[in-house]
């Protein structure tokens, strides 16, 4: 494995621990986020959330002399707006050193010390939810949610996806980390499934994730253990029949086409969960994988220099990843898997974990190789082999 040492601050393939930070924050609709920094350090995290947040927009002067008037400013018009406020610290106040600490005094200000330099997207996520210090009620019925987050292209729909889920089992929702209501994380209940292994919350006992097949049958076996009345009987159902959907569907695409070779970017679980489903039901040439975060078996890199040799010498016929990953090779067919998805639109919620995340990944899939492969044939572009 190769690990990239290259600070993930400013990495456009990546974000960093401060918007990691924001993006776990901006999930709680009555927490208002203040980026405390510069207008890049606003902007950047702003552009990815898909919520409102705030800023102190920090100039010359006040680095010079003091943030700590701008803040104390910036929280006295959003007072009173929002059940807490929460401020993410960057890079610049922790580098001076001062302490901004005292104002959580009252308990209706979070202080996130989350720059640029702890380390990637998920460090920040983390950090922002040691802060938050979620409480499990023991007597809380249902099951939490975790992995989602605001600057996941598929968040809204991974949550819409484990909540139908656990409601064909019969299992209520409790808190969803983190899209959900602040005030639902000091009631939090005593298990929880994920839908991405990477951002795991800790919060109660895991009894699983439902990114891919085996995964959701996995879990909701593992919830009938732990939990009275749950029934895992139509979750398993939808199991059998999305996997007989996508094996009808592969063998029909085999019988016309080769299978494909493909390189994958994205997060580590992503990119592990999209070449198994290839893998298993393409029987795909698997010819590389990077991940933006640390895995087992993969290159973990935020170097573009690096993921343009590896996918250029790949030579693949799909690529699974970002506008980047995609741009290296535009005769290959192209899937997106991480961010940045740029110059598409992007309205409905889709998932990639659980039985529909499955479906659809495995759908676009189909899709974008039968029209590359039918352009192929009629003459419009070479292959990249």
């Amino acid at each position: 494995m190769q690990n990239d040492q290259h600070t993930p601050c400013e990495n456009p393939l990546w974000p960093c621990a401060m918007t990691g930070a924001v993006a776990c924050l901006a999930g709680f609709e009555d927490l208002a986020v203040v980026v405390h920094g510069s207008s890049g350090c606003y902007f950047y995290p702003a552009s990815l959330v898909g919520v409102p947040i705030h800023g102190t927009f920090l100039v010359e002067n006040e680095v010079i002399f003091g943030t700590e008037s701008r803040l104390a400013e910036v929280i006295r018009e959003l007072d009173g707006r929002y059940a807490r406020i929460a401020v993410v610290n960057t890079c610049v106040p922790a580098i001076m050193g001062e302490d901004i600490g005292d104002l959580a005094g009252d308990g209706q200000i979070l202080v996130v010390d989350s720059p640029g330099f702890l380390g990637d997207l998920e460090a920040g996520y983390r950090r922002a939810l040691e802060t938050i210090a979620p409480e499990v009620d023991p007597g809380a019925p249902g099951v939490n949610i975790d992995g989602i987050c605001r600057t996941d292209p598929f968040c809204r729909g991974n949550a819409l996806e484990a909540r139908r889920l656990l409601n064909l089992a019969g299992a209520p929702v409790a808190t969803t980390f983190c899209l959900d209501r602040y005030a639902a994380t000091r009631r939090a209940a005593p298990f929880t499934v994920g839908t991405n292994p990477d951002i795991a919350s800790g919060v109660g006992i895991s009894c699983g994730s439902i990114l891919g097949l085996d995964g959701v049958t996995e879990t909701f076996e593992r919830l009938t253990v732990e939990i009275d009345r749950v029934d895992p009987r139509p979750v398993m159902e939808e199991v059998a029949w999305a996997d007989a959907r996508i094996r009808k569907a592969c063998d029909k695409y085999l019988r016309r086409f080769d299978p494909p070779r493909v390189a994958i970017a994205g997060t580590a679980a992503y990119a592990s969960f999209a070449a198994d489903l290839l893998d298993r039901y393409l029987g795909a040439d698997i010819a590389c994988v990077t991940a933006r975060n640390s895995a087992p078996g993969a290159t973990n890199t935020t170097d573009f220099s690096v993921i343009r040799d590896m996918i250029r010498g790949a030579e693949p016929d799909l690529i699974l990843g970002s506008s980047y990953e995609a741009s290296i090779a535009p005769g290959a067919a192209f899937v997106g898997l991480t961010l940045p998805l740029r110059n598409r639109v992007a309205l409905s919620s889709h998932a990639v974990a659980g039985v529909e995340g499955a479906l659809r990944l495995m759908e676009e899939v189909l899709n974008a190789c039968i029209d590359r492969n039918r352009a192929e044939r009629g003459g419009l572009f070479t292959s990249s082999r």
